[in-house]
């Protein structure tokens, strides 16, 4: 099924991408789930590829590419079976870049858009805390103007590829002015004086994404490192942030394609009672509901691809899409999950990898009572 115009191009990317997956993602992603990290040699052959800065310019490494592109890559990746490793490459797509891309001076985007992109450095986006989630509004890391340099001093919490990241893309504080305008966005490199990881996190669900807090003490930046103006922080950031929202809805498209797939192919196998699982009239409704409902998020998808590449605000229907794709990946994960028995349960299956880590749809990149707000805000409920 497909609402939009998928020319051989498109096609051919997809093979590529598939072909990156099968040879060299899934037959390590065990190996990675234990180690609790993706190596740095996964994002350096990403940038070979020129996975990395699909709709970015070419003077910058990019491919200048159509956003449909995006979401090829990001449903290809979530098919490698831990979910963990297409969120890392994912933060260096579609969390972390897009405001250097868009908003970023040419120091930034030369020293730092350009090496993510070819997979040379890998970055994170830093702006929860411990005391401020969803809230974004209230977070306390602060950054204080110094003549041409500015003082960071904070505590940033959740920071995917955190202990591996070159460099961050954080939102600090610039000033105690009440509303959005008092925060800024800077780039932060990790081997700047001051920086620390504070502790490596230890989590329930994408074991092979490392997740760390990082400590900001006296962190000192250049002016050149502040993204855009200052106190336009927020702005670029609540931008930045429908990518994030984007690329993680294509990611839970992917994931539940993959488990529904693997699902359609164990209950096939499976004999119960002395005839195959997929016989049972109550299995078959099952697989047809979540087929229906997989199809119905990969056309709200598509819809959004095309409101991103006609221009204008799509932070509605962006919103819309990512409760949506978060409450059906849960659906669709546990279904999957509890028709593949006690093997649902064993760390070796897939299907157990998708169904554990697909609670982070409905938390991360704003949560599901964060995306209802949006929408209700935006149709007019105050």
């Amino acid at each position: 099924m497909s609402l939009l115009n998928f020319t051989e191009e498109h096609d051919l990317f997809r093979k590529t991408v598939k072909q990156f997956v099968e040879k060299e993602i899934r037959p390590n992603v065990e190996q990675w789930e234990l180690a609790g990290k993706t190596p740095r040699h996964v994002w350096e052959r990403a940038g070979e590829l020129g996975f990395l800065g699909l709709t970015y310019p070419e003077e910058y490494g990019g491919m200048n590419a159509d956003y449909l592109y995006t979401l090829i890559l990001s449903e290809e990746l979530a098919r490698c079976d831990s979910p963990g490793v297409s969120l890392g490459l994912a933060v260096q797509t579609d969390m972390a870049t897009p405001a250097i891309a868009h908003f970023g001076n040419e120091f930034l985007k030369r020293n730092y858009l350009e090496p993510a992109i070819r997979g040379k450095m890998i970055c994170s986006i830093a702006v929860t805390e411990p005391g401020c989630g969803s809230d974004v509004a209230g977070i306390r890391t602060k950054a204080v103007k110094h003549g041409d340099s500015y003082l960071i001093n904070g505590t940033k919490m959740f920071i995917t590829n955190g202990t591996q990241a070159d460099f961050l893309t954080l939102l600090a504080r610039t000033s105690d002015a009440q509303g959005h305008g008092g925060f800024s966005l800077f780039v932060v490199p990790t081997n700047t004086p001051g920086f620390s990881v504070g502790r490596s996190l230890k989590k329930i669900s994408h074991l092979s994404s490392d997740t760390a807090e990082i400590v900001l003490e006296d962190v000192r930046v250049s002016e050149e490192h502040r993204i855009g103006d200052e106190g336009k922080g927020f702005v670029y950031q609540m931008k930045q942030f429908q990518f994030e929202r984007l690329a993680g809805a294509f990611q839970m498209l992917g994931a539940m394609k993959r488990c529904y797939e693997l699902t359609k192919t164990y209950i096939q196998q499976r004999e119960t009672f002395g005839q195959a699982l997929a016989s049972y009239q109550v299995t078959k409704h099952k697989m047809a509901q979540m087929l229906a409902e997989i199809m119905s998020v990969e056309a709200l998808a598509q819809y959004c691809v095309s409101r991103v590449q006609a221009g204008g605000d799509f932070t509605r229907d962006t919103s819309i899409l990512k409760l949506i794709a978060a409450q059906t990946q849960m659906r669709v994960t546990n279904e999957c999950c509890q028709l593949h028995g006690g093997y649902g349960l064993m760390a070796e299956y897939a299907v157990a990898r998708y169904y554990r880590d697909s609670k982070l749809s409905e938390i991360g990149g704003g949560s599901n009572e964060v995306m209802k707000e949006i929408i209700a805000k935006m149709e007019g409920f105050r």
